[in-house]
Protein backbone atom coordinates (compact mmCIF):
# COMPACT_ATOMS: atom_id res chain seq x y z
CA UNK A 1 0.00 0.00 0.00
CA UNK A 2 1.21 3.09 -0.57
CA UNK A 3 1.77 5.39 2.56
CA UNK A 4 1.44 8.84 1.28
CA UNK A 5 -2.01 7.71 -0.29
CA UNK A 6 -4.86 9.42 2.44
CA UNK A 7 -7.20 7.15 3.99
CA UNK A 8 -11.02 8.48 2.19
CA UNK A 9 -13.27 6.55 3.84
CA UNK A 10 -14.33 8.67 7.56
CA UNK A 11 -17.13 8.40 9.53
CA UNK A 12 -18.04 11.45 10.08
CA UNK A 13 -17.30 13.05 6.53
CA UNK A 14 -17.04 11.88 2.88
CA UNK A 15 -14.22 13.11 0.85
CA UNK A 16 -13.76 15.78 -1.60
CA UNK A 17 -13.47 15.09 -5.68
CA UNK A 18 -10.31 17.21 -5.08
CA UNK A 19 -8.84 14.07 -2.43
CA UNK A 20 -10.08 11.48 -4.60
CA UNK A 21 -7.88 12.60 -7.43
CA UNK A 22 -4.99 13.49 -5.66
CA UNK A 23 -5.53 9.27 -4.16
CA UNK A 24 -5.89 8.76 -7.95
CA UNK A 25 -2.83 10.22 -8.66
CA UNK A 26 -0.79 9.19 -5.71
CA UNK A 27 -1.65 5.38 -7.15
CA UNK A 28 -1.24 6.31 -10.99
CA UNK A 29 2.18 7.47 -9.48
CA UNK A 30 3.61 3.85 -7.46
CA UNK A 31 1.75 1.34 -10.58
CA UNK A 32 3.63 3.47 -13.08
CA UNK A 33 6.69 4.64 -11.81
CA UNK A 34 6.21 7.86 -12.77
CA UNK A 35 6.28 10.82 -10.37
CA UNK A 36 5.76 13.18 -13.71
CA UNK A 37 5.09 11.38 -16.74
CA UNK A 38 7.31 12.52 -19.95
CA UNK A 39 5.31 14.20 -22.46
CA UNK A 40 5.48 10.60 -24.62
CA UNK A 41 3.47 9.39 -21.64
CA UNK A 42 0.99 12.14 -20.22
CA UNK A 43 -2.48 10.96 -21.95
CA UNK A 44 -1.95 7.67 -20.34
CA UNK A 45 -1.05 8.30 -17.13
CA UNK A 46 -3.94 11.18 -16.63
CA UNK A 47 -6.29 8.19 -18.26
CA UNK A 48 -5.42 5.89 -15.57
CA UNK A 49 -6.10 8.98 -12.97
CA UNK A 50 -9.17 9.69 -14.41
CA UNK A 51 -10.31 5.77 -14.07
CA UNK A 52 -9.07 5.33 -11.27
CA UNK A 53 -11.01 8.37 -9.65
CA UNK A 54 -14.30 7.03 -11.07
CA UNK A 55 -13.84 3.76 -9.66
CA UNK A 56 -12.60 5.15 -6.20
CA UNK A 57 -15.67 7.34 -5.77
CA UNK A 58 -18.07 4.69 -6.78
CA UNK A 59 -16.74 2.57 -3.84
CA UNK A 60 -16.73 5.24 -1.60
CA UNK A 61 -20.34 6.37 -3.06
CA UNK A 62 -21.49 2.46 -2.41
CA UNK A 63 -20.12 2.33 1.16
CA UNK A 64 -21.59 5.56 2.22
CA UNK A 65 -24.64 3.86 3.26
CA UNK A 66 -22.63 3.08 6.08
CA UNK A 67 -21.99 6.44 7.24
CA UNK A 68 -24.60 7.86 9.15
CA UNK A 69 -26.72 10.71 7.75
CA UNK A 70 -24.49 10.31 4.56
CA UNK A 71 -25.84 9.34 1.09
CA UNK A 72 -24.06 8.45 -1.87
CA UNK A 73 -23.25 11.82 -3.58
CA UNK A 74 -23.75 10.74 -7.33
CA UNK A 75 -25.88 8.48 -9.37
CA UNK A 76 -23.72 6.63 -12.01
Amino acid sequence: MCRSIKTLRHHDEVATDEEVRAAARQYVRKVSGFAKPSSRHEVAFEEAVDEIAVASQRLLDAIAGNLAGVSARRAY
